[in-house]
């Protein structure tokens, strides 16, 4: 099986910018691999989920949240990357000044599940860093201006689904050697699929629209879809990117009346951002209910934003339930103030 660097060797060729970017990609690969062996060992490696200080989420940052984020700086501060924003650091973080490419990443994605030996991961956005001067310019720009995007998921196995902009491939990490070899070349979200993910115990807070999708999917084969449908909910976001990506189905993750969360919980720069490019190179969708995520710059580089994503059908349909205005999408008989959800 083709490596990944043998795979971006062959991708980047002669041109200078196509190397740095790969140059980027097997920093962030090597960093990822080792961080697998971390996981890989559990409470064999340490008090991995001890709380150590406060986070931005409220949850607490996490020995694991600390160490992947130092792993991953210390990996990308040998790479061509003026600069690095993520979720565990405060501020920008200024590596080579006039490198070409700005990296936003989010180091550990469901940490919340590292004492419960569930899945986690990490989401990275590969921007171009064109100002020397002030390289915070770079993560500024809209989703649709990224050179490429990807995740890691650790799991069962490690898996690298990364885009450069031509398709999705997917690498699966062989642990003796760190390797990762193309496992998958191109994937396509399927359609069709009934499945949806969303974290049900906030249904009360959801607006309306997304109360009416997922009423529709709830009512199965007694409702306007016509069919069962199945709910998964796995407290981490690339976990159900590479799930959805494999089978398809639906992930939400609206701003709902909850306080902080009028604008969703993920961030812009280096979640939302990068999974919307990810699947929309595999013929998906991703919206924050009205807008392309693509479409949006960050005002801030901690933004949080409403995250739908999935098969293009599924998509397209909260689309139009939000389109249609929000008092008029939940106020179907199925789904008014006395239907099934009461507010």
């Amino acid at each position: 099986m083709v490596t990944l660097r043998e795979h971006l060797d062959g991708w980047a060729g002669a041109s200078a910018g196509r190397q740095a970017l790969a140059a980027t990609v097997v920093a962030i690969a090597t960093a990822a691999a080792e961080l697998a062996e971390v996981v890989a060992q559990g409470p064999l490696a340490g008090e991995l989920g001890a709380v150590l200080g406060e986070s931005a989420d409220g949850d607490g940052q996490k020995a694991l949240d600390l160490r992947a984020h130092t792993l991953f700086l210390d990996h990308l501060d040998r790479a061509p990357v003026a600069a690095l924003v993520s979720e565990e650091a405060p501020e920008l973080v200024a590596l080579r000044p006039g490198a070409p490419i700005a990296v936003a990443l989010d180091p550990l994605d469901g940490s919340g599940n590292i004492d419960s030996n569930a899945p986690m991961g990490t989401v990275f956005s590969l921007l171009p860093s064109e100002r020397a001067d002030d390289p915070a310019l770079a993560f500024t720009c809209p989703g649709d201006r990224q050179l490429g995007a990807g995740f890691v998921l650790y799991g069962p196995h490690t898996a690298l689904v990364l885009t450069l902009g031509g398709g999705v491939q997917v690498f699966t990490l062989e642990p003796r050697d760190r390797v990762f070899r193309l496992t998958r070349p191109a994937i396509r979200v399927p359609e069709g699929r009934r499945e949806y993910a969303i974290n049900a115990s906030n249904t009360r807070h959801w607006p309306l629209p997304v109360r009416a999708f997922v009423q529709e999917c709830v009512a199965g084969v007694d409702g306007p879809r016509g069919v069962d449908y199945n709910t998964r909910w796995l407290g981490c976001v690339v976990a159900e990117a590479y799930r959805i990506l494999l089978r398809g189905g639906i992930y939400l993750y609206p701003g709902d009346a909850r306080r902080g969360y009028e604008r969703g919980r993920l961030r812009l720069l280096y979640e939302a951002s990068p999974l919307a490019l990810l699947f929309e190179q595999a013929g998906g969708l991703a919206t924050d209910g009205f807008v392309r995520i693509l479409d949006l710059a960050p005002a801030g580089i901690h933004q949080r934003v409403p995250l739908v994503f999935g098969s293009r059908d599924k998509v397209e349909r909260v689309v139009e339930l939000h389109n249609a205005g929000v008092p008029q999408a939940g106020q179907r008989p199925l789904f008014a103030a006395r239907g099934l959800f009461r507010s």
